[in-house]
């Protein structure tokens, strides 16, 4: 027995479902789409584990840094920078400290002479003497106008040796204080004229004579004169007459003597810190005579007010 043949085969195509096994249509109105961009491929990583970070830059930068670090150039211009800065805040410093001493020391010097004076330290850095309390190297000059009472005398003095270490009794120690004083005829007339009532109205001039050692102080209308002669004696500056013209007749000479010695005993008890005379010297303009004292004590501030801020 044969099997019935069935019908023919025909084709697929024709017995698909439409849209199956049908070739792709094209469509008649092609629309444009942009190329899509590349983007590198990432790995995935574990849930909460950060993706590891670019470990480059950090390398370039780390390694510029330990460049610069081990320059030599930028080693030295780091410390010369450091150095400058000290040197100048120390250069401040010292200005500061030696200016403010400077103003100190010349108030404490106007003061006692009741004229202006300025005052200086030495070379030595002051820095270093403020902090040990001990000084040396200052100059005073006075402005030559008067020293107390007496008119046109000027003081130029030395002071080494200051020791600030001091007591209830003293602020502290000088070494060594050497002043030299000008005297000039001028002031030597109006400071007679002005301390001596009677002698000083009859005063007319003041002429000195170098080689003799003398002053000669002259009367007004040819009266006359007293000669004196600067001498030194236990310390003390005076004047001893020498001879006596015309106004002896009106002055005795003793009368003269025991007036000079009033005055200049007035004249040197105002001087402080056991300060005396050494040497006296007549020049063609005055007197310069010399005065010293050694490891005298400075007051303190309730005893001379003058001291008060030394």
């Amino acid at each position: 027995m044969t099997n019935p043949q069935g019908p023919p085969q025909q084709d697929p195509s024709m017995w698909a479902r439409p849209g199956e096994n049908s070739p792709p249509t094209q469509s008649t109105s092609q629309s444009y789409s942009p190329p899509a961009r590349e983007y590198p491929a990432t790995a995935e990583f574990p849930a909460g584990s950060p993706p590891p970070q670019d470990s480059t830059a950090p390398e370039k930068t780390k390694r510029r840094f330990q460049f610069r670090r081990s320059d030599p150039v930028s080693i030295i211009l780091v410390l010369v920078i450091v150095a400058a800065l000290g040197i100048a805040a120390l250069i401040g410093g010292e200005l500061y400290a030696r200016n403010r001493a400077n103003n100190v020391v010349a108030t404490a010097t106007q003061c006692v002479v009741q004229d202006g004076a300025t005052a200086s330290f030495g070379p030595s850095p002051f820095l270093l003497q403020h902090l040990t309390g001990h000084y040396k190297d200052i100059s005073i000059h006075t402005a030559g106008h008067n020293i107390k009472n007496a008119k046109g005398m000027k003081a130029d003095i030395n002071i080494n040796d200051v020791d600030l270490h001091g007591n209830a009794d003293s602020k502290g120690t000088i070494g060594e204080l050497d002043a030299n004083i000008t005297w000039t005829s001028e002031g030597i007339q109006e400071t007679i004229q002005d301390s001596l009532p009677f002698i000083g109205g009859l005063v007319n001039s003041v002429s000195t004579n170098p080689g003799a050692g003398t002053i000669e102080l002259s009367g007004a209308m040819g009266l006359g004169g007293v000669t004196v002669k600067p001498q030194v004696a236990d310390g003390a500056l005076t004047l001893q007459v020498y001879k006596v013209t015309a106004l002896g007749a009106i002055i005795p000479h003793e009368t003269a003597q025991t007036a000079l010695n009033t005055f200049t005993a007035a004249l040197l008890k105002q001087y402080p810190l056991g300060i005396r005379a050494d040497s006296v010297q007549v020049t063609d303009s005055g007197v310069i005579a010399h005065f010293s004292t050694h490891n005298a004590s400075i007051p303190p501030g309730g005893q001379d007010p003058c001291f008060a801020h030394v």
